[in-house]
């Protein structure tokens, strides 16, 4: 079936091409300063990809908040908002829902609450709002996932690309997953390579560096995925079990709606022997067909130990589904990931983050 899907996208070469037209073209115009990018006088750091589909651009936007916390400064988050049911510029609250403001920016909100989150489609807008806010006054801006919106300039981009699937193993769209062609990679100031294997040796990294072939100028950085301790979505509804790990005997439903669940099913099975997997289009919003039907999945589980197990993105979609029963709420449990940097080099990483900002920061 693999093989199928490769050989169909192949007959879309050819849309590729002229989808590759018109995406030389505009960021000619941008190279020209025909069409105009604007610059800042704020620290604005984007994270982002040249393809579509997921490469861990949250947790690497959480890991940037983590860092910039520590150093005292003030954190705001922009992002487009993606698949929220709203327009323009919207600046979250801890009631903001995932139809209000989408699925990311309401996890961000909610695991970092004391930060600013806000969204808007023009990004240039929303960055002169938040450079407007006093309480608190902003010090550095994270673009979530803008590296193709070019009308802002961004002191900083950091370009993610997978490892199981390199922006230079990909075709442009539709044949590919690629949103721009590979040689866009030169305005990236950092490219972290996502989802690799810790176990990789030296010379595996040096053939991938050897692969991407950048430029002098951009830092080369790996990083990993890491799987943190289980908490309940619902932490108010008490029920007898306490589960904080997945045991062998613990009887795991499994509901995700992300790009690629494959890294987290696996995981989830080395650890139970009992594995059940409901699999749902990215950033899905769940109605009540879907919620009745993990219910009913749920209940055919046999066992003392039962959990619905889902991730964070899907979790800030269903707290704030009115479709989830209260019987169902107490045995679902999400499962937060991290990341970690390879070769030692997160304090390298670090140093060039707060240098940056610190070079940057607003005088006012």
């Amino acid at each position: 079936m693999a093989n199928e899907g490769r050989t169909y996208r192949k007959w879309l070469i050819p849309f590729s091409y002229l989808y590759g037209i018109g995406v030389n073209i505009r960021n000619a115009f941008y190279d020209w300063n025909i069409f105009k990018s604007k610059s800042y006088s704020i620290p604005i750091i984007c994270v982002g990809n040249l393809s579509v589909g997921g490469t861990g651009k949250t947790p690497h936007i959480e890991y940037l908040v983590r860092l910039l916390q520590r150093q005292g400064w003030k954190v705001a988050i922009l992002s487009r908002g993606y698949m929220r049911k709203t327009k323009g510029y919207i600046l979250a609250t801890a009631q903001s829902t995932s139809a209000e403001i989408g699925d990311e920016p309401c996890q961000m909100k909610r695991k970092f609450p004391e930060i600013t989150v806000a969204v808007d489609e023009d990004r240039c807008h929303g960055i002169e709002n938040l450079i407007k806010l006093n309480d608190p006054k902003i010090d550095v801006i994270l673009l979530d996932d803008a590296y193709q919106h070019r009308r802002v300039k961004a002191g900083l981009n950091i370009l993610l690309t997978d490892l199981n699937n390199l922006f230079t193993d990909d075709h442009l769209l539709p044949a590919g997953n690629l949103r721009e062609p590979v040689r866009e990679k030169e305005r990236a100031h950092i490219v972290i390579v996502t989802k690799s294997n810790s176990e990789m040796k030296p010379i595996e990294f040096n053939i991938l560096s050897k692969k991407l072939n950048l430029y002098p100028y951009q830092g080369l950085f790996f990083s990993t995925i890491e799987y943190d301790i289980l908490f309940p979505l619902y932490p108010e509804c008490t029920v007898d079990q306490d589960v904080q790990i997945i045991e062998k005997d613990t009887q795991v439903l499994m509901v995700t709606g992300i790009a690629n669940a494959t890294p987290m099913v696996e995981k989830v099975k080395v650890l139970s022997d009992h594995v059940q997997h409901m699999s749902f289009p990215d950033h899905y919003t769940y109605k009540k067909k879907d919620t009745q039907a993990i219910e009913q999945a749920f209940k055919r589980l046999q066992g003392e130990k039962r959990i619905i197990l889902t991730t964070e993105k899907d979790a800030a979609r269903l707290v704030g589904s009115a479709t989830v029963s209260d019987e169902m709420k107490p045995y679902i449990y999400v499962l937060p990931i991290k990341m970690h940097f390879l070769q030692d080099r997160e304090e390298t990483f670090n140093q060039q983050i707060i240098s940056y900002v610190r070079t940057n920061k607003r005088n006012c």
